[in-house]
C-alpha cells in the first residue's frame, strides 16, 4: 500500500503478510533497513512504537485472520473499526441472540446454540474462499487447529494477531462493556494469551499459524484498516 498504510509482514519494512518456511524465521521483527540475503521473521511486534505503529495491515487473499487476546482487550472495538466486511465477530452473534430472548434468560441457558450460529456463519464464509478476520477463542488450540485446517486446504495461511494488553486494562474494558467473565475464566485466558506471548517473543509460532502479529493497545488503535490483496 502507498502512504501512510502498511503491510503487516514478516518483512523488517512491515509491507505484506505472507508465509514464512517452517525453521528460517528469526527474532520478532521491527522496522529498519532490511538486510540482503536475510529471511525475514514471521513475528511482527508492533509493541511499544512511537505513533502506535502502522494505519493498516494487508495480507494475502483468502488467508484467515484470528484477533485474540484477553476478554476486554478491544478486539471487538478493532474488527468493527479496521476490518469492515471482513470481519466475523462472535460478539455479534451473542448480542444478535440476546436481543431475541427473553431478558430474565440467563445468557449461560442459550450459549451453546450462540456459539453453534457463530461457528455456521464462519465455516460458510471460509467455503467461500473470501479472506476472513476472525475474532473468536484464539486462546484455544483446538480453534486455531480447525481454522489452520480450513486454510491449508484451499491453499491459504492462517495468521494470528494478538492483542498483548495489562490485566488490569482488559478488566476495565469488561467493566465498560458491562460483561465482566467470572475470575476462573478470567485466569485461564491470561495464561494462554501469556503463553502465546511469550512464545511470541521467542519467534516460536503456534502450531498452524504462518505468521503472528504482536499489538499493544495504542498499536491496536492505531489500525485503521486490516484486509487482503490478492496480488500477495
Amino acid at each position: 500500500m502507498v502512504g501512510q498504510e502498511q503491510r503487516a509482514d514478516t518483512t523488517p519494512g512491515g509491507r505484506a503478510v505472507a508465509p514464512v518456511p517452517s525453521g528460517r524465521t528469526g527474532p520478532p521483527g521491527r522496522d529498519g533497513p532490511e538486510q540482503a540475503g536475510r529471511v525475514a521473521p514471521a513475528v511482527r511486534d508492533l509493541r511499544r512504537r512511537t505513533g502506535g505503529g502502522p494505519r493498516g495491515l494487508v495480507f494475502a487473499a483468502g488467508d484467515v485472520v484470528v484477533v485474540s487476546g484477553l476478554p476486554g482487550s478491544g478486539k471487538s472495538t478493532l474488527l468493527r473499526r479496521a476490518a469492515g466486511a471482513y470481519g466475523i465477530d462472535s460478539q455479534d452473534t451473542r448480542e444478535r441472540w440476546e436481543r431475541r430472548m427473553p431478558r430474565c434468560l440467563p445468557y449461560w441457558s442459550y450459549r451453546p446454540l450462540v456459539r453453534a450460529a457463530h461457528y455456521r456463519g464462519l465455516w460458510r464464509t471460509l467455503r467461500t474462499g473470501a479472506g476472513v478476520v476472525v475474532h473468536d477463542c484464539g486462546t484455544q488450540s483446538w480453534v486455531r487447529a480447525l481454522l489452520a485446517r480450513a486454510a491449508r486446504r484451499r491453499g491459504r495461511t492462517l495468521h494470528l494477531l494478538l492483542l498483548d494488553v495489562a490485566p488490569v486494562v482488559a478488566r476495565a474494558g469488561q467493566e465498560e462493556r458491562g460483561r465482566a467473565v467470572s475470575g476462573y475464566a478470567f485466569a485461564r485466558h491470561r495464561r494462554a494469551v501469556a503463553r502465546l506471548v511469550r512464545d511470541a517473543e521467542r519467534a516460536r509460532l503456534p502450531a498452524g499459524c504462518g505468521s503472528v502479529v504482536l499489538l499493544d493497545r495504542e498499536a491496536a488503535a492505531a489500525l485503521h484498516r486490516i484486509g487482503f490483496d490478492a496480488a500477495l
